[in-house]
């Protein structure tokens, strides 16, 4: 009994021991959460550890994401190294920021010099746009033309060139010290990038933050579309954690431009959204205006002037006021910039004109209008012609498009024009094939004449477009035909008549009519050259006689002297005798109707001693007196019937 006892108290006081212990560790639980709040934040934890900082600085998007169920897949993220980090807290009012090495000059933000490191001198070069020519040789020279390679565009010039560069004022007086209401919306600016250069992504953020309100920008999103070079991921990181309002978010697929936007747009919090490519800057004064207009009209999309940044120099060349965004029948967008477009406004230097299409470089549309209009199309892959594909359908589906000319933003003029590396060279043709046959209804037969690749793709394989026809259905868009006649009715419509459309092939040279390169378009001579077969050399004789050229169908068939040359064609005006032709169908002559000459095809200096013209160009086409030579006779090769021609 007395072991019984002894053993019963025994119990007892481990038991009382046990409550005293786990009473302590409540105690110092509490004290030590009291203390930590008191204390300065900690530095970054280890780069794979997820850290609950409100809000992240620094987003993964995963596959399981459903802001990614529209994305096509593409090379998927291999593996997470230390330099990709998930979640990064902000270091700042810490003493020693944290720092990664690399092979990357990086300069923070921030005021105070870290000890242990050189200050390094800032770049100076092209301040106020100015031109910067490097004078290089050997080794140096080398590395400028491997970036030029890498990026399309003189790296080296961009790296002595300040991340802050002002811009000289290039707007009109009248834009200057305008008022704008100080309830405009806030702005969400999206900037995607995919193996940006170090000076150029940052030099664009740096502009925005430079030169938006506080009042009026939300935030600076950062959407990386799956870079693989080393600087834009821990490096970038770090650096990002230095700058107020900016967030970055990662996503584990490649998305290209549309898709990496739609992103972007889902992760916004500012009531307009504000697309700017990430080469880009921004003049001073350039977020309000587009504020403005978009708050008078929340269906209403506007882009700034786009200035030009040239990729050898970096100088800054402003843009010619009046311009708007057109494309041709092969589904190109170009800027045009004539002073003919000049509406009747008693103020047009400041006034917007409504545009038929804009650009990608820089966009501002409201973000709900945006997600009910039904975003990016998730069918285009990479990169190109999403920006005619959502202009047709915004005007299509109830808005509108315009172009702001008190707001400029200057635009990097890329080498090789392709800010995404195409892995199969037929994805830009799969875009237009959306485009075509989801919005051009029967009109899409001009399209595929003068694109035949997309033509022999499309007969391949018919693109999945069910989900876009019945949003189309769903927001009650409008025909092809009303766009044309009423948003965009300078671009001609071709006849492509049978036996008067096509390649114009001449049988004496077994050669096609094309035009030289290095030239303006306008005026521009004549010349003989391979046939290429893929339509870009499309001709079309109408009924009106002109033989209109190109995929624009703007320039015309005309004479300078003996030679024959590219001339503007009347724009909804009766044609002159001068762009008049005839095609004699039995001998395949093409005859100048005002000169009664025919067209013939000059090789190899093939002119008479007689012939007035001065240069003896070779292959070039003149106009000689009819004769039955087979220089002489031509006629139209169709490349393709598509469907419903």
């Amino acid at each position: 009994m007395r072991l019984w006892g002894r053993a019963k108290v025994v119990r007892r006081r481990m038991l009382c021991l046990w409550l005293l212990l786990l009473g302590f560790a409540l105690v110092t639980l509490a004290l030590s959460d009291l203390f930590n709040r008191d204390q300065k934040p900690s530095a970054p934890r280890r780069p794979l550890q997820r850290i609950p900082s409100p809000p992240d600085l620094e987003v993964i998007v995963d596959s399981r994401d459903a802001a990614l169920e529209f994305v096509v897949d593409f090379a998927p993220l291999n593996s997470l190294q230390e330099d990709q980090l998930l979640f990064v807290r902000s270091t700042q009012g810490t003493k020693n920021p944290l720092q990664r090495k690399g092979t990357y000059k990086v300069l923070l933000p921030v005021t105070k010099v870290i000890k242990g490191t050189p200050s390094p001198a800032h770049p100076t070069h092209g301040k106020l746009g100015e031109t910067v020519r490097l004078r290089l040789e050997g080794v140096e020279r080398e590395k400028e033309l491997s970036a030029v390679q890498k990026y399309s565009f003189n790296e080296m010039v961009s790296e002595k060139i300040s991340l802050h560069r002002k811009l000289p004022e290039t707007r009109h007086p009248a834009c200057l010290g305008g008022q704008y209401s100080k309830s405009l919306p806030s702005a969400s600016v999206v900037i995607c990038f995919h193996d940006e250069a170090w000076s150029t992504l940052l030099r664009t953020v740096h502009s925005v933050l430079d030169t938006a309100p506080k009042q009026h920008l939300r935030e600076v999103l950062l959407v990386d579309d799956l870079s693989q070079h080393g600087h834009l991921k821990s490096v970038l990181s770090e650096y990002v954690t230095h700058l107020d309002g900016v967030r970055l978010i990662r996503s584990t697929k490649r998305l290209g431009v549309g898709g990496c936007r739609t992103l972007g747009a889902a992760r916004a919090a500012g009531e307009v959204l504000v697309f700017v490519d990430s080469h880009c800057e921004c003049q001073s004064g350039w977020l309000e205006p587009l504020l403005e207009r978009v708050a008078q009209d929340r269906t209403r999309v506007v882009s700034p002037i786009m200035d030009v940044i040239d990729w050898k120099t970096f100088q800054y060349n402003a843009t010619q006021w009046p311009v708007k965004g057109v494309f041709n029948w092969r589904l190109d967008f170009y800027w045009e910039s004539n002073p003919q477009l000049q509406n009747k406004d008693p103020d047009p230097d400041v006034q917007p004109m409504q545009s038929p299409a804009l650009g990608g470089g820089v966009l501002a549309i409201d973000r709900h209008f945006f997600q009910s209009v039904g975003a990016y199309d998730p069918g285009m892959v990479l990169w190109g012609a999403e920006q005619i594909e959502l202009s047709i359908r915004v005007w299509s589906c109830g808005g509108s498009m315009e172009v702001v000319p008190c707001s400029r933003v200057a635009h990097l003029d890329h080498h090789h024009h392709l800010p995404y590396s195409f892995t199969d060279e037929e994805l830009l043709q799969r875009n237009k094939i959306r485009i075509a046959d989801t919005w051009m209804d029967t009109y899409r037969k001009i399209f595929y004449r003068r694109d035949t690749q997309a033509h022999f793709i499309r007969q391949s394989e018919s693109p999945k477009i069910t989900e876009r026809l019945e949003l189309k259905k769903s927001l009650g868009c409008r025909n092809f035909h009303w766009y044309l006649t009423t948003v965009y009715p300078q671009l001609y419509i071709p006849q492509d008549r049978p036996g008067l459309s096509g390649e114009l092939y001449n049988v004496g040279t077994s050669s096609c009519a094309d035009y030289s390169q290095g030239q303006g378009l306008q005026g521009r001579s004549m010349i003989i050259a391979a046939c290429s077969g893929t339509g870009s050399q499309h001709c079309d004789l109408n009924s009106e006689g002109e033989v209109r050229w190109g995929p624009m169908g703007a320039l015309c068939l005309d004479k300078k002297e003996e030679q024959v040359i590219l001339s503007p064609c009347p724009n909804h005006q009766p044609t002159t005798s001068g762009l008049q032709w005839k095609f004699i169908k039995l001998s395949g002559q093409l005859v100048h109707q005002q000169s009664q000459l025919c067209l013939e095809a000059v090789k190899d200096g093939g002119l008479p001693h007689s012939s007035s013209v001065q240069s003896r160009e070779v292959n070039s086409l003149f106009l000689r007196p009819c004769t039955h030579h087979p220089r002489q006779q031509w006629h139209f090769e169709q490349l393709v019937a598509p469907k419903g021609a």
